[in-house]
């Protein structure tokens, strides 16, 4: 059986849990190699080591720069090239715009929309050197459509929906493609505290976060090979319109 990531070589940032870390175990369960990139440290540790010698965790900001050159430096050192880069790294903050705070607002732009912007900067380099490779973004169904009381976070996940297809047109020429994946409501850590309904869903569910990683993998695999500067939606279809009579 041939692998779909055979060879490839991935840094994962937000990659300690959640989808991020079902996405790790995803691009190695198809043979590829990744580095995991958090702030948390022992549970990137943690999960470094249960995946075994095809992965590596490396401490990354993703709102400095110079954390992002450290961690694309681990990955060549480590594995030997980059083929693809998943900025997954992200943050939810909530209130009515009128009550919002300028902190809140800051923050989760620098995260959720700037961290993107670095990990594109700072990927390209070694991008080149492999002779092209993936860009996949994680944005959510947010960056689709507009929902209440959560202005910095919406504005973020469109602003990466519009940074996705900018860094495309840019960066075709280099063999380098950029996409981003929109979910809807899925099952983690920092959303199982919410009782959030999901009869609104045609499928009437929320997602495992290894069918989000199952959708990255085959944009970082040579099976996406034509499709760049595109949105990706999983989201049960829920933007495509509202159940009503279940």
């Amino acid at each position: 059986m041939v692998l779909r990531l055979n060879g490839k070589v991935a840094l994962v940032s937000g990659g300690a849990r959640g989808i991020g870390a079902a996405i790790a175990r995803a691009i190695v369960a198809e043979g590829g190699k990744v580095v995991i990139g958090d702030l948390l440290d022992e549970e990137g540790r943690a999960l470094a080591e249960e995946i075994g010698s095809s992965a590596t965790f490396v401490r990354l900001d993703v709102t400095q720069p110079e954390e992002w050159g450290k961690a694309l430096t681990s990955a060549v050192e480590t594995f030997g090239k980059l083929d693809t880069l998943v900025n997954n790294a992200g943050i939810g903050s909530g209130g009515p715009i009128d009550q919002y705070s300028y902190t809140d607002w800051d923050r989760v732009i620098a995260i959720n929309l700037t961290g993107v912007f670095n990990g594109i900067k700072a990927a390209i380099p070694a991008l080149k050197i492999a002779g092209g490779g993936s860009i996949v973004n994680i944005s959510s169904i947010a960056g689709i459509r507009g929902y209440p009381a959560m202005p910095g976070y919406v504005a973020a996940k469109f602003g990466v929906r519009g940074l996705t297809k900018a860094a495309a047109l840019d960066l075709a020429r280099y063999g380098i493609r950029v996409n981003s994946v929109h979910p809807g409501f899925v099952r983690t850590l920092m959303t199982a505290r919410s009782r959030q309904p999901t009869s609104h869903v045609a499928m009437d569910r929320a997602a495992d976060p290894s069918e989000i990683a199952h959708l990255v993998v085959y944009l970082a695999s040579d099976e996406s090979s034509f499709s760049t500067g595109a949105e990706f939606i999983a989201d049960g279809g829920e933007t495509a319109g509202h159940v009503v009579g279940r």
